[in-house]
C-alpha cells in the first residue's frame, strides 16, 4: 500500500476513535457507580424497583412476593385488585395440592406456577406453604417517578457540593427521589416533612424544629442535615448500604441487625436478619435507591426526552463547626465500644439514660425505639 494510502488510513482510524470515545463520554452517567454502594446480590430487588418506578403507573398493582419482590404472579388496576389476589393465593394453594399432578392446574394456577419456576424458586410443599403467607401488593410509582426526575434539577446540584463537601458519596443527592419526589413540602403520614422527610423527633437532632421554625423546609439545611445523618450513620454502622438503610429503619436498628446477624453485608442482613419492625419498607430502602440512581442516569430512556426544573437559589447556610469526612479511616469506621451499650437483663432505658448523660427521649429517637420497652441482649447507641 502506497505510503501515502497508509497516512491517510491511519489518520481515520483516529478519527473514529476520538469520534468513540467522544460518544462513549457523553453516554456517561452523571452519577457513576462506585464500589462504596456495591448492587452484588440485589440485582433482582433493583430490578423490581425498576419496574416500579418505569413500567407501571399509579392505578398499577403489582401482585407479588413479599421476599423474593421480583416473582411478579399478576398486575391488576387499583380498586379492582383484591379478587385477583384471592386469585392468586388460591392458585398457590392448588399448585401445592396437585405438585404431582401439573396438568390438572387451572389456567390461572399454571400461570402462577410457571412464574414462580421462571424465578427459580423449587416447587416444594415448604416453598408454596411460604409463598401463600408473602402475596404482597405494590402500587406503581411510574408517574411520581418521573415528576420527581424533572424537579430534581432544582436541587441535584446544590446538594451534590453538599455531600461532597462533607465526604459522602454525590449518589446520595439523589435519595429524595425514594423519600419524597424532591418535593420541598411533602408531608408523610407518619409526620416525615421535607424533602429528606426528617420526621420531628429525628429532625430536631440536627436542626431547629418547633412550633415556629421548621428548618425541615429548608432545602439547604435539611440536606446538611441529611449529610450529617448519613455521616453518623456511616461511622456507627461502618458502610454505606447499612447507613442509607438506616435512615429508613434508624441507626439503632441496623446495629442489632449487623450484631444478631455478625455481618456488615447488607444481603446477608435482608436474608437471615428477623427483627420486628425490619419490614418490606426497611429490607428495600438501599434497592430502591440504586434502582432510583440507575433509572435517573438513564431517565431518557424510560421516559423520552425531559426538560428538567432549572436551578432554583437555594441560600446556604454558615456551618459553625468542622464537619469531619465520612469516610474515616477502616479504624474509625466502626462505632467505638463507649457509643454502644448491650441491654443487661433487669435495665431500664431510664437508667440507661442516666448512665450516660443523656434523656429516654433522645435514647428513642436515635436507636429508633417506638416506646421504652428493651430486652436484654439489645444493643443500644447511646452517644
Amino acid at each position: 500500500m502506497p505510503e501515502q494510502f497508509k497516512g491517510v488510513l491511519t489518520g481515520m482510524r483516529l478519527s473514529f476513535s476520538r469520534l468513540f470515545l467522544a460518544i462513549l463520554a457523553l453516554a456517561t452517567p452523571v452519577f457513576a457507580a462506585t464500589t462504596e454502594l456495591p448492587s452484588l446480590g440485589l440485582e433482582d430487588r433493583i430490578d423490581f424497583w425498576k419496574k416500579v418506578y418505569t413500567q407501571y403507573g399509579e392505578n398499577d398493582v403489582i401482585i407479588h412476593d413479599r421476599i423474593r419482590v421480583n416473582l411478579i404472579y399478576d398486575v391488576a388496576v387499583r380498586g379492582e385488585h383484591r379478587s385477583k389476589v384471592e386469585d392468586v393465593e388460591q392458585a398457590l394453594d392448588e399448585i401445592k395440592a396437585n405438585l404431582d399432578t401439573p396438568e390438572n392446574l387451572s389456567v390461572t394456577a399454571r400461570q402462577v406456577r410457571d412464574a414462580i419456576v421462571a424465578n427459580g424458586v423449587p416447587l416444594t410443599s415448604a416453598t408454596l406453604a411460604e409463598l401463600s403467607d408473602n402475596v404482597h401488593t405494590q402500587v406503581g410509582i411510574k408517574e411520581r417517578f418521573r415528576d420527581g426526575v424533572v424537579r430534581s434539577g432544582r436541587y441535584v446540584d446544590a446538594f451534590q457540593r453538599i455531600f461532597a463537601e462533607a465526604g459522602l458519596p454525590k449518589e446520595i443527592a439523589l435519595l429524595p427521589l425514594v423519600e419524597s419526589s424532591f418535593e420541598n413540602r411533602a408531608l408523610s403520614s407518619a409526620g416525615a416533612a421535607g424533602i429528606w422527610q426528617f420526621t420531628r423527633s429525628t429532625g430536631r437532632l440536627y436542626m431547629t424544629v418547633s412550633r415556629k421554625v421548621d428548618e425541615r423546609l429548608n432545602p439547604d439545611k435539611a440536606t446538611r442535615a441529611a449529610a450529617r445523618l448519613l455521616r453518623d450513620n456511616y461511622s456507627a454502622l461502618g458502610s454505606w448500604p447499612l447507613a442509607i438503610t438506616a435512615y429508613n429503619h434508624g441507626r439503632g436498628g441496623m446495629l442489632n441487625a449487623q450484631s444478631e446477624v455478625g455481618s456488615s453485608e447488607i444481603t446477608k442482613i435482608i436474608d437471615e436478619y428477623k427483627g420486628r419492625l425490619f419490614g418490606y419498607a426497611s429490607m428495600n430502602f438501599y434497592a430502591e435507591f440504586l434502582a432510583a440512581v440507575d433509572v435517573y442516569n438513564s431517565h431518557e430512556q424510560y421516559f423520552g426526552q425531559l426538560v428538567l426544573d432549572q436551578p432554583a437559589t437555594i441560600k446556604p447556610t454558615v456551618v459553625k463547626t468542622t464537619v469531619a469526612a465520612a469516610r474515616p479511616a477502616a479504624r474509625q469506621a466502626q462505632a467505638s465500644n463507649s457509643d454502644k451499650y448491650k441491654v443487661r437483663k433487669g435495665d431500664t432505658l431510664a437508667e440507661i439514660a442516666r448512665r450516660f448523660g443523656t434523656s429516654v427521649r433522645e435514647l428513642m429517637d436515635t436507636n429508633n425505639l417506638r416506646n421504652s420497652v428493651i430486652h436484654a441482649g439489645q444493643i443500644l447507641l447511646v452517644k
